[in-house]
Protein backbone atom coordinates (compact mmCIF):
# COMPACT_ATOMS: atom_id res chain seq x y z
CA UNK A 1 0.00 0.00 0.00
CA UNK A 2 1.17 3.36 -0.99
CA UNK A 3 1.14 6.18 1.72
CA UNK A 4 1.95 9.97 0.69
CA UNK A 5 3.88 11.49 3.20
CA UNK A 6 3.07 15.20 2.44
CA UNK A 7 5.44 16.82 5.09
CA UNK A 8 7.70 19.17 3.30
CA UNK A 9 11.55 18.18 3.71
CA UNK A 10 12.20 21.16 6.75
CA UNK A 11 8.78 19.80 7.83
CA UNK A 12 9.85 16.18 8.73
CA UNK A 13 12.85 17.45 9.76
CA UNK A 14 11.14 19.20 12.80
CA UNK A 15 7.77 17.14 13.09
CA UNK A 16 8.34 13.94 11.62
CA UNK A 17 11.67 12.26 12.67
CA UNK A 18 13.81 9.11 11.26
CA UNK A 19 12.44 6.97 13.71
CA UNK A 20 8.76 7.32 12.17
CA UNK A 21 9.53 8.09 8.99
CA UNK A 22 11.48 4.26 9.47
CA UNK A 23 8.52 3.12 10.69
CA UNK A 24 6.40 4.15 7.84
CA UNK A 25 8.50 2.62 5.93
CA UNK A 26 8.12 -0.69 7.01
CA UNK A 27 4.66 -1.21 6.73
CA UNK A 28 3.87 0.48 3.50
CA UNK A 29 5.52 1.96 0.24
CA UNK A 30 6.56 5.61 1.26
CA UNK A 31 6.14 8.66 -1.33
CA UNK A 32 7.76 11.80 0.26
CA UNK A 33 7.07 15.27 -1.03
CA UNK A 34 10.55 16.59 -1.79
CA UNK A 35 9.17 20.32 -2.54
CA UNK A 36 9.97 23.15 -0.17
CA UNK A 37 6.29 24.67 -0.17
CA UNK A 38 3.20 23.32 1.45
CA UNK A 39 1.19 20.88 -1.30
CA UNK A 40 -1.61 22.91 -2.03
CA UNK A 41 -5.02 21.52 -4.04
CA UNK A 42 -3.96 20.45 -6.98
CA UNK A 43 -0.31 19.73 -6.06
CA UNK A 44 -1.65 17.36 -3.45
CA UNK A 45 -4.10 15.62 -5.77
CA UNK A 46 -1.22 15.08 -8.50
CA UNK A 47 1.26 14.09 -5.65
CA UNK A 48 -1.25 11.61 -4.03
CA UNK A 49 -2.69 10.45 -7.63
CA UNK A 50 -1.19 6.85 -6.71
CA UNK A 51 -1.86 6.86 -2.83
CA UNK A 52 -3.82 5.45 -0.58
CA UNK A 53 -3.68 6.69 2.24
CA UNK A 54 -2.16 11.31 2.72
CA UNK A 55 0.08 11.55 6.01
CA UNK A 56 -0.61 15.30 6.28
CA UNK A 57 1.15 18.02 8.54
CA UNK A 58 -1.26 20.46 9.90
CA UNK A 59 -0.48 23.16 7.04
CA UNK A 60 -1.61 20.96 4.07
CA UNK A 61 -5.14 21.61 4.00
CA UNK A 62 -7.94 18.76 3.38
CA UNK A 63 -10.27 20.65 0.54
CA UNK A 64 -13.36 19.08 0.00
CA UNK A 65 -12.55 18.86 -3.66
CA UNK A 66 -9.63 16.91 -3.55
CA UNK A 67 -11.22 13.49 -2.66
CA UNK A 68 -13.35 13.27 -5.41
CA UNK A 69 -10.18 13.22 -7.55
CA UNK A 70 -8.76 10.79 -5.82
CA UNK A 71 -10.24 7.73 -5.80
CA UNK A 72 -8.15 5.18 -4.75
CA UNK A 73 -7.80 7.36 -1.75
CA UNK A 74 -8.82 5.73 1.59
CA UNK A 75 -7.75 7.69 4.46
CA UNK A 76 -6.08 11.36 5.08
CA UNK A 77 -3.94 11.05 8.52
CA UNK A 78 -3.21 14.36 10.12
CA UNK A 79 0.19 14.23 12.16
CA UNK A 80 -1.33 17.07 14.44
CA UNK A 81 -4.40 17.25 16.80
CA UNK A 82 -6.04 20.60 14.64
CA UNK A 83 -8.15 19.38 11.73
CA UNK A 84 -9.76 22.93 11.09
CA UNK A 85 -8.94 22.61 7.54
CA UNK A 86 -9.89 19.28 6.79
CA UNK A 87 -13.44 19.17 4.97
CA UNK A 88 -14.53 16.40 6.97
CA UNK A 89 -17.70 16.50 5.49
CA UNK A 90 -16.47 16.35 1.86
CA UNK A 91 -13.72 13.25 3.11
CA UNK A 92 -17.14 10.92 4.40
CA UNK A 93 -19.23 11.44 1.37
CA UNK A 94 -16.04 10.14 -0.25
CA UNK A 95 -16.25 7.10 1.90
CA UNK A 96 -12.49 8.36 2.88
CA UNK A 97 -11.32 8.20 6.57
CA UNK A 98 -9.68 11.13 8.59
CA UNK A 99 -7.68 10.85 11.69
CA UNK A 100 -6.07 13.40 14.02
CA UNK A 101 -3.28 13.08 16.08
CA UNK A 102 -3.62 12.74 20.15
CA UNK A 103 -2.46 16.08 22.17
CA UNK A 104 1.16 14.55 23.00
CA UNK A 105 2.62 18.21 23.38
CA UNK A 106 0.68 18.53 26.97
CA UNK A 107 3.40 18.70 29.12
CA UNK A 108 5.50 20.94 26.42
CA UNK A 109 3.14 23.83 26.27
CA UNK A 110 2.39 23.80 30.04
CA UNK A 111 6.35 24.22 30.53
CA UNK A 112 6.42 26.60 27.99
CA UNK A 113 3.30 28.45 29.98
CA UNK A 114 5.00 28.42 32.99
CA UNK A 115 8.25 30.06 31.28
CA UNK A 116 6.10 32.97 29.99
CA UNK A 117 5.14 33.62 33.50
CA UNK A 118 8.72 33.65 34.55
CA UNK A 119 10.27 35.58 31.73
CA UNK A 120 7.25 38.27 32.02
CA UNK A 121 7.71 38.12 35.84
CA UNK A 122 11.39 38.88 35.59
CA UNK A 123 12.24 40.42 32.50
CA UNK A 124 13.85 38.38 31.48
CA UNK A 125 13.73 38.82 27.71
CA UNK A 126 13.92 42.21 28.51
CA UNK A 127 17.02 42.30 29.91
CA UNK A 128 18.67 39.62 27.44
CA UNK A 129 17.90 41.98 24.74
CA UNK A 130 19.55 45.04 26.40
CA UNK A 131 22.60 42.90 26.95
CA UNK A 132 22.41 41.65 23.32
CA UNK A 133 22.53 45.48 22.02
CA UNK A 134 24.77 46.08 24.40
CA UNK A 135 22.54 48.59 26.58
CA UNK A 136 22.69 48.68 30.53
CA UNK A 137 19.48 46.92 31.64
CA UNK A 138 17.04 48.55 34.13
CA UNK A 139 16.67 46.18 37.54
CA UNK A 140 13.03 46.48 37.83
CA UNK A 141 11.23 44.93 40.71
CA UNK A 142 9.86 41.36 39.96
CA UNK A 143 7.00 39.14 41.18
CA UNK A 144 7.32 35.55 42.33
CA UNK A 145 4.68 32.88 40.85
CA UNK A 146 4.28 31.43 44.71
CA UNK A 147 1.30 33.56 45.85
CA UNK A 148 0.21 34.80 42.99
CA UNK A 149 -3.27 33.78 40.94
CA UNK A 150 -3.06 32.16 37.92
CA UNK A 151 -6.25 32.08 35.75
CA UNK A 152 -6.61 29.03 33.12
CA UNK A 153 -9.31 29.99 30.56
CA UNK A 154 -9.92 26.29 29.18
CA UNK A 155 -9.47 22.71 31.53
CA UNK A 156 -8.69 20.35 28.72
CA UNK A 157 -5.85 18.14 28.81
CA UNK A 158 -3.15 21.30 28.82
CA UNK A 159 -5.05 23.26 31.15
CA UNK A 160 -5.10 20.44 34.10
CA UNK A 161 -1.23 19.26 33.70
CA UNK A 162 -0.78 23.55 33.98
CA UNK A 163 -3.52 23.69 36.81
CA UNK A 164 -1.01 20.73 39.06
CA UNK A 165 2.48 22.86 38.16
CA UNK A 166 0.78 25.66 39.41
CA UNK A 167 -0.18 24.18 42.82
CA UNK A 168 3.44 22.50 42.99
CA UNK A 169 4.22 26.15 42.54
CA UNK A 170 1.99 27.92 45.06
CA UNK A 171 -0.08 29.61 43.10
CA UNK A 172 -3.92 29.98 43.51
CA UNK A 173 -5.44 28.49 40.81
CA UNK A 174 -8.69 29.64 38.92
CA UNK A 175 -10.64 28.06 36.20
CA UNK A 176 -12.94 28.73 33.53
CA UNK A 177 -14.61 26.62 31.12
CA UNK A 178 -18.28 26.27 30.93
CA UNK A 179 -17.94 22.68 29.57
CA UNK A 180 -15.75 21.33 32.26
CA UNK A 181 -16.72 20.26 36.18
CA UNK A 182 -13.77 20.79 38.37
CA UNK A 183 -13.40 18.07 41.16
CA UNK A 184 -9.83 19.45 43.13
CA UNK A 185 -10.91 21.48 45.95
CA UNK A 186 -7.45 22.75 45.78
CA UNK A 187 -8.64 24.74 42.46
CA UNK A 188 -11.32 27.07 42.11
CA UNK A 189 -13.96 26.86 39.36
CA UNK A 190 -15.31 30.12 38.29
CA UNK A 191 -16.68 32.55 35.39
CA UNK A 192 -14.44 33.93 33.08
CA UNK A 193 -15.35 37.42 34.09
CA UNK A 194 -14.16 36.76 37.35
CA UNK A 195 -11.48 34.87 36.51
CA UNK A 196 -9.72 38.07 34.12
CA UNK A 197 -10.57 40.24 37.13
CA UNK A 198 -9.00 38.32 39.91
CA UNK A 199 -5.91 36.71 38.04
CA UNK A 200 -2.32 37.95 38.08
CA UNK A 201 -1.38 35.41 34.94
CA UNK A 202 -4.65 34.87 32.48
CA UNK A 203 -3.16 31.75 30.44
CA UNK A 204 -5.76 31.11 27.25
CA UNK A 205 -5.87 27.68 26.58
CA UNK A 206 -9.11 27.26 25.48
CA UNK A 207 -10.66 25.25 22.35
CA UNK A 208 -10.86 27.24 18.88
CA UNK A 209 -14.06 26.92 17.43
CA UNK A 210 -16.65 29.51 16.03
CA UNK A 211 -17.90 30.12 20.10
CA UNK A 212 -14.41 31.35 21.18
CA UNK A 213 -13.47 33.44 17.86
CA UNK A 214 -12.51 36.93 19.54
CA UNK A 215 -13.18 35.49 23.04
CA UNK A 216 -10.05 37.62 24.63
CA UNK A 217 -11.23 41.24 22.91
CA UNK A 218 -11.10 44.69 24.55
CA UNK A 219 -14.25 43.62 27.39
CA UNK A 220 -12.46 40.74 28.28
CA UNK A 221 -9.08 43.18 28.48
CA UNK A 222 -10.77 45.57 30.43
CA UNK A 223 -11.65 43.64 33.12
CA UNK A 224 -8.11 42.64 33.48
CA UNK A 225 -5.84 44.61 36.34
CA UNK A 226 -3.17 46.41 35.27
CA UNK A 227 -0.52 44.19 36.78
CA UNK A 228 -1.58 41.51 35.13
CA UNK A 229 -0.18 39.63 31.67
CA UNK A 230 -2.08 37.30 29.33
CA UNK A 231 -0.61 34.33 27.69
CA UNK A 232 -1.86 32.47 24.85
CA UNK A 233 -1.02 29.23 24.04
CA UNK A 234 -4.20 27.79 21.98
CA UNK A 235 -4.58 29.80 19.03
CA UNK A 236 -4.54 33.29 17.92
CA UNK A 237 -8.59 33.11 16.72
CA UNK A 238 -9.26 33.27 20.40
CA UNK A 239 -7.83 36.94 20.43
CA UNK A 240 -8.96 40.27 19.11
CA UNK A 241 -5.48 41.30 18.30
CA UNK A 242 -6.24 44.86 17.59
CA UNK A 243 -7.65 45.06 21.41
CA UNK A 244 -4.98 43.56 22.47
CA UNK A 245 -2.27 45.91 20.63
CA UNK A 246 -4.35 49.16 22.30
CA UNK A 247 -4.38 47.36 25.95
CA UNK A 248 -0.84 46.93 25.66
CA UNK A 249 0.31 50.02 23.91
CA UNK A 250 -2.13 52.03 26.83
CA UNK A 251 -0.47 49.92 29.90
CA UNK A 252 -3.73 49.14 30.35
CA UNK A 253 -2.01 44.62 30.95
CA UNK A 254 1.77 45.12 31.86
CA UNK A 255 2.57 42.47 29.41
CA UNK A 256 1.53 39.79 27.08
CA UNK A 257 3.17 36.23 26.23
CA UNK A 258 2.04 34.50 22.95
CA UNK A 259 2.95 31.09 20.67
CA UNK A 260 0.41 31.05 18.45
CA UNK A 261 -1.59 34.22 16.24
CA UNK A 262 -2.98 34.95 13.16
CA UNK A 263 0.31 34.94 11.11
CA UNK A 264 0.99 31.97 8.40
CA UNK A 265 1.16 28.32 10.37
CA UNK A 266 -0.76 30.28 13.28
CA UNK A 267 2.19 31.96 14.54
CA UNK A 268 2.28 35.24 16.29
CA UNK A 269 1.71 38.18 14.08
CA UNK A 270 4.79 40.06 13.88
CA UNK A 271 3.25 43.85 14.14
CA UNK A 272 1.71 42.54 17.36
CA UNK A 273 4.84 40.36 18.65
CA UNK A 274 7.73 43.12 18.19
CA UNK A 275 5.73 45.47 21.04
CA UNK A 276 8.40 46.32 24.12
CA UNK A 277 5.95 44.63 26.67
CA UNK A 278 5.39 41.05 25.19
CA UNK A 279 7.36 38.02 24.87
CA UNK A 280 6.52 35.28 21.67
CA UNK A 281 7.75 32.27 20.01
CA UNK A 282 6.90 31.08 16.67
CA UNK A 283 4.31 28.10 17.52
CA UNK A 284 7.09 25.80 19.06
CA UNK A 285 5.38 25.16 22.31
CA UNK A 286 4.49 21.87 20.97
CA UNK A 287 8.27 21.36 19.72
CA UNK A 288 10.01 18.69 21.58
CA UNK A 289 11.51 15.97 20.29
CA UNK A 290 9.14 13.85 22.95
CA UNK A 291 6.13 15.56 21.49
CA UNK A 292 6.60 15.18 17.88
CA UNK A 293 7.63 11.79 17.93
CA UNK A 294 4.44 10.87 20.07
CA UNK A 295 2.26 12.38 17.29
CA UNK A 296 4.51 10.74 14.40
CA UNK A 297 4.22 7.14 16.08
CA UNK A 298 0.88 7.98 16.44
CA UNK A 299 -0.02 8.06 12.80
CA UNK A 300 2.56 4.91 11.87
CA UNK A 301 0.24 3.22 14.11
CA UNK A 302 -2.95 4.35 12.23
CA UNK A 303 -1.90 3.78 9.08
CA UNK A 304 -0.60 0.07 10.66
CA UNK A 305 -4.33 0.03 11.16
CA UNK A 306 -5.75 1.20 7.94
CA UNK A 307 -3.74 -1.57 5.82
CA UNK A 308 -5.76 -3.76 8.49
CA UNK A 309 -9.12 -2.56 7.11
CA UNK A 310 -9.52 -1.00 10.93
CA UNK A 311 -10.38 1.97 11.89
CA UNK A 312 -7.75 3.51 14.40
CA UNK A 313 -7.64 5.22 17.69
CA UNK A 314 -7.94 8.91 16.28
CA UNK A 315 -10.38 8.50 13.58
CA UNK A 316 -13.23 10.78 13.41
CA UNK A 317 -15.43 9.60 10.52
CA UNK A 318 -15.14 5.41 10.98
CA UNK A 319 -18.78 4.96 10.85
CA UNK A 320 -18.73 7.09 7.15
CA UNK A 321 -15.42 4.92 5.78
CA UNK A 322 -16.33 2.74 2.69
CA UNK A 323 -13.21 3.12 1.08
CA UNK A 324 -11.69 -0.06 3.30
CA UNK A 325 -8.49 -1.70 2.39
Amino acid sequence: MKVLLAHTPEMRRNYYGDRSLNGLRAIADVILHEGDQVLDSASLVNAAKDADIIVADRMTEGRGEIFAQLPHLRAFVRCAVDIRNVDVDAASTAGVLVTRAGPGFVQAVAELAVGFMVDLSRGVSRATADYHAGRRPEARMGRQLGGSTIGIIGYGSIGRYLAEIAKVLRMEVLIADPYATVSDSAIKQVGLDELLAASDYVVCLAIANEQTEKLIGEAALARMQRHAVFINLSRGNLVDEAALAKALLENRIAGAAMDVGRAPDQMPTPELAKLANVVATPHVGGLTPQAIEYQSLETVRQVDAIIKGEAPQGAVNADRWTRRP
